[in-house]
């Protein structure tokens, strides 16, 4: 059994996404959309705020819901607790947030580059989150847990598209005399779009790495036979 002093990372990642959410949710809690951080298309006007905010409180619960499934002791000592916040993160998180984003990801202002990402972004969110769920359904674990991994990486994108968009609006402002020509709404789709695709892909392509990583470290060396510890199957988590 996994002592939950021996995660210390989910103290840290608990605390970001806890900063995370103190600074985005108050805006959309007001429910006035001259608060929102986010520009209004002129397609679809305050129709736009009203997709906006089920999607930010909805991807707060899948966020949080998150940590708490990653987390192995809680997973391991109260399997009933991860079932049930299990079906609270696909049903009351990704699934509600990931179809709101894939309207507000088709009608962004931020340009056709960051369109595509979004709407790309949203579909795997679903698919993958889906495909977790599916294989938790059928007692098949193990596979249950790879893709709930991937879920999580893209759960937590929008943590590091923040970042991102930080990074180059901070590398790309002094360019926007010679590079951008003065242009602000150019530097911002240049920024944004950068910041969309490497929000989602990096967690995506780390997660990958360490599940294929985890997948060879779980193989015996060649010419030698498993240890009974290998072998032996790992205690099922309940499906959500």
């Amino acid at each position: 059994m996994t002592r939950w002093w021996r995660r210390p990372w989910i103290v840290p990642l608990a605390a970001l996404v806890v900063i995370f959410m103190v600074f985005s949710l108050p805006p959309y809690l007001s429910f006035d959309p001259a608060r929102s951080r986010v520009p209004q298309p002129p397609s679809l006007g305050v129709a736009h705020f009203w997709l906006l905010v089920p999607h930010v409180l909805f991807g707060g619960v899948a966020l949080a819901t998150a940590v708490l499934q990653i987390w192995p002791w809680l997973r391991q000592r109260h399997p009933v607790a991860h079932r049930r916040i299990g079906r609270v993160y696909v049903f009351g998180g990704v699934l509600p947030a990931g179809l709101c984003a894939l309207t507000i990801g088709a009608f962004t202002p931020y340009g056709p580059a960051t369109r595509a990402s979004d709407v790309l972004l949203g579909l795997l969110w679903l698919a993958v989150t889906a495909a977790g769920w599916r294989a938790a359904r059928r007692r098949r674990f193990a596979e249950h847990r790879r893709w709930m991994i991937r879920s999580f990486a893209l759960t937590a994108s929008i943590i590091t598209n923040r970042i991102w968009a930080a990074i180059f609006v901070i590398t790309l402002s002094p360019q926007l005399e010679t590079t951008f020509h003065g242009d602000e709404g150019l530097l911002s789709w240049v920024a944004s779009a950068a910041a969309a695709w490497l929000g989602w892909t990096v967690p995506l392509l780390i997660a990958e790495f360490w599940l294929e990583r985890e997948r060879h470290r779980g193989r015996p060396a060649a010419g030698r036979p498993a240890t009974p510890q290998a072998a032996a199957p790992q205690p099922a988590v309940p499906a959500p």
